[in-house]
């Protein structure tokens, strides 16, 4: 298994491109699967997520190929309904899948989901909402066999949780559905309105994108198009953090400040000088950051769940206390295990955990527990004294493109070792 090899203590700064949105990619990538022809996608980022999910593409019976940021599908030989248990157990979001298939095929058959055992994440409102539009589900063995006759139709779902995944899975069934579909307590991530500005280019009917209530009006055909991924927001969350804990400065290029509205002001309370530039931000610092009282975590416009990791590894080294309060999963702290090992001060208690900051975190021997878990440990290396060994970088893999790269351009020392 591939591992990190990190020697702390060296300034972030320079200048750095943000890379495509993995949970934008993933969704839009699924969605090509309803429109007939060739879509290209640029500004996909190269990940182990959406390898596997070019993979079910393939599977499906897609033409698929990379050239260089950009993926191009073409979805007209669609030959399959099923996915297989190896692919689907591979990332959590391979539900995604489901709404497309069954909206191009009228018929779909996959397993539970896999993916960073981050908390329960339950697809019953997923299964729920296509339910009302016509889908009927069998549980086989733990496969559920999904059957859609005569087609889609248009319905009122409303969503007992702004899920951002059964908000994509209702707008790829409704987007061929005959009628209108209206959800209610829709997700309102910037992911979702990228879905569907994806899905307006090929023709769709979608209004609402990124707000509460979401109507789809149903059409007869979808014409693949090209389209740019939007930034990702937490991997630029990332890039920030790595500056503000080395007393460095960076400048991202690439991003949408708008996305980040509910970000940029922490680390401002965090003591940092932050600029927003047209598609750019640039941070700078030169002490430790100051403590932030309490940061909880909420459905967009809220502080997202996904940052939550990055920025306890800052708050591990502030001048103070800091408070987390985990509101989306359950089980989203395993991390902070890790960075006791460094030295880190931090006691969790349910979904509560409180941060004492100190001086300075020391080097140690860590594993990833999942994604953004493992961005954090890295974090936390790139300011520790001494030489950190972070394991399991795997599912750091899954949704940073050439992290080690990235960094090193920013002037820290990190190698990645077999």
């Amino acid at each position: 298994m591939q591992k990190y090899l990190i020697q702390g203590g060296s300034r972030i700064s320079g200048e750095v491109r943000v890379q495509g949105a993995k949970n934008s990619s993933l969704p839009v990538l699924a969605a090509t699967v309803v429109c007939s022809g060739e879509s290209v996608l640029h500004n996909c980022p190269d990940l182990l997520d959406t390898e596997y999910a070019v993979k079910i593409l393939e599977y499906l019976g897609c033409q698929c190929r990379r050239e260089g940021g950009s993926v191009i599908v073409d979805s007209s030989t669609v030959s399959r309904w099923e996915v297989p248990d190896r692919l689907m157990r591979e990332m959590r979001s391979s539900i995604i899948f489901l709404g497309a298939i069954a909206s191009r095929c009228g018929r779909c058959r996959l397993s539970y989901p896999g993916g960073c055992e981050i908390g329960q994440r339950p697809i019953d409102l997923h299964l729920l909402a296509l339910q009302q539009m016509g889908m009927q589900i069998t549980e086989d063995h733990g496969y559920l066999d999904c059957r859609v006759d005569g087609g889609f139709k248009g319905a009122n779902v409303v969503l007992s949780f702004p899920s951002v995944g059964a908000t994509e899975n209702v707008i790829l069934a409704a987007v061929l559905a005959e009628g209108t579909t209206v959800i209610t307590n829709a997700a309102c991530e910037p992911e979702i309105a990228d879905l569907a500005d994806y899905l307006n280019r090929c023709g769709a009917r979608i209004f609402g994108a990124g707000e509460g209530t979401i109507r789809v009006e149903g059409v007869e055909k979808l014409s693949a198009c090209e389209h740019t991924i939007i930034p990702d927001r937490i991997v630029a969350t990332t890039y920030l953090t790595a500056a503000a804990m080395t007393s460095g400065s960076v400048r991202l290029t690439g991003v949408d400040c708008r996305h980040l509205s509910s970000i940029l002001p922490l680390f401002e309370e965090a003591g940092c000088e932050v600029r927003r530039l047209p598609n750019e931000v640039i941070l700078e610092t030169s002490r430790r950051p100051l403590p932030i009282g309490l940061i909880r975590t909420m459905p967009y416009p809220g502080f997202p769940t996904d940052a939550q990791a990055p920025l306890m590894a800052m708050m591990t080294m502030a001048r103070g206390t800091s408070v987390f309060v985990e509101n989306i999963f359950e089980n989203r702290y395993k991390h902070a295990a890790e960075l006791q090992r460094m030295g880190a001060h931090i006691k969790v208690e349910g979904r509560v955990a409180i941060v004492e900051g100190i001086q300075r975190l020391h080097s140690a021997e860590v594993a990833a527990t999942d994604l953004r878990g493992g961005a954090a440990l890295v974090l936390a290396a790139l300011a520790a004294e001494g030489t950190t060994e972070v394991g399991r970088i795997h599912y750091i893999d899954r949704g940073y493109d050439r992290l080690e790269q990235q960094l090193t351009a920013l002037g820290a020392h990190i190698k990645r070792l077999d």
